[in-house]
């Protein structure tokens, strides 16, 4: 068992916050949460291409969460605001980048072009180094410089070397995590939370439909694996399910929290699916989400249907699976993203 640590609890903020945040007065919970996962996948973009490496990714993506419990998207465009989190992520993670670079590949990317056709210098370079400089002010206010931040992947290690996990439940949990960037869940429970819901729902997948549903590899009274001795006088066998919510201890209301993380992703997901590339991500939107999780906010629409949300939706794209290092998190975002958004454009 991985030894007990204190999360930040300043940022962590109960569900119902995401119903009230700056950005809730004037536009829908759908259409923030949408704008989110666009703004993360640009700030991924664009950290990928100034060669930052994961954890910073991660970092950077975490604080992009946080800044918009304070402000509002009205206010800061969140492609402002993900270039800024990128350019003090290179900073905090020993990977400095120039803020010129920083600004060209940023317009490279908001416009969809090739970086090498923007220019190294210009006004308008200028305004948008101008830009990220104004918004890393603001980013810095709101974090209170507080830049410390765990992720859930380095609890997926802790898991992966305790344990003798299969190559395809490691490699679907590592993505899923990455893909959790993508719903606001870094702010909403603690990283070995996280962690024990990616990897649980990684199980389910590799295991197939037929195996345990999720509210039985979840749901707080199933039976433990220290079970008596049965009659045979053979030692019980250890409940592979079960694995990751006693290799961290977690308690019944811990259990429940999992509950509710495994039912927003599952909702991600499922509207990820509905934009239109369903056959790619059916073997998660088949799971059921566990009937357990106290969790009753639908974060995303049911349908891709853009009156939903207000805005023009996007496709996700399924990458194909590489080597995974369990120790280093070299893998890029492009390279272990189960829903990956095409490329927006500067709206």
């Amino acid at each position: 068992m991985t030894t007990e640590s204190t999360p930040n609890t300043q940022w962590l903020f109960p569900i119902s916050a995401l119903s009230c945040t700056p950005t809730s007065q004037e536009r829908s919970l759908h259409e923030e949460m949408y704008d989110r996962s666009r703004g993360i996948e640009f700030l991924y973009r664009l950290g990928t291409s100034i060669g930052l490496h994961s954890p910073g990714l991660f970092t950077a993506a975490t604080w992009f969460h946080r800044f918009f419990m304070r402000y509002s998207m009205l206010d800061y465009h969140r492609q402002t605001i993900a270039a800024a989190c990128v350019f003090l992520a290179t900073k905090t993670e020993e990977c400095g980048r120039k803020l010129r670079d920083v600004a060209r590949v940023c317009q490279s990317k908001a416009k969809g072009i090739d970086v090498r056709e923007i220019p190294e210098s210009g006004p308008e370079i200028d305004e948008v180094s101008s830009q990220i400089l104004a918004a890393e002010e603001v980013l810095l206010e709101a974090l209170c410089f507080d830049f410390v931040v765990d992720s859930p992947h380095a609890d997926l290690v802790d898991l992966f070397d305790a344990h003798d996990v299969a190559y395809r439940v490691q490699d679907y949990a590592w993505s899923i995590a990455h893909d959790s960037y993508r719903t606001p869940l870094c702010v909403l429970y603690p990283p070995k939370i996280i962690a024990t819901a990616c990897y649980i729902l990684a199980q389910r997948i590799v295991d197939g439909p037929h195996s345990l549903s999720l509210d039985a590899r979840v749901s707080p009274s199933a039976p433990s694996s220290s079970l008596p001795t049965p009659p045979t006088h053979k030692p019980s066998s250890p409940d592979a399910s079960r694995f990751a919510i006693e290799f961290f201890g977690l308690k019944e209301g811990e259990v429940l929290s999992v509950a509710d993380a495994l039912a927003i992703l599952l909702n991600f997901y499922e509207y990820q699916a509905a934009l239109g590339l369903a056959s790619y991500l059916d073997p998660i939107t088949d799971v059921q989400p566990p009937t357990v999780a106290s969790y009753q906010m639908r974060l995303y629409p049911s349908s891709a249907d853009p009156a939903e949300i207000g805005t023009t939706a996007t496709q996700p794209i399924l990458q194909n699976s590489t080597p995974l290092s369990t120790h280093g998190g070299s893998r890029t975002p492009a390279q272990t993203s189960l829903a990956e958004e095409v490329l927006e454009k500067t709206e």
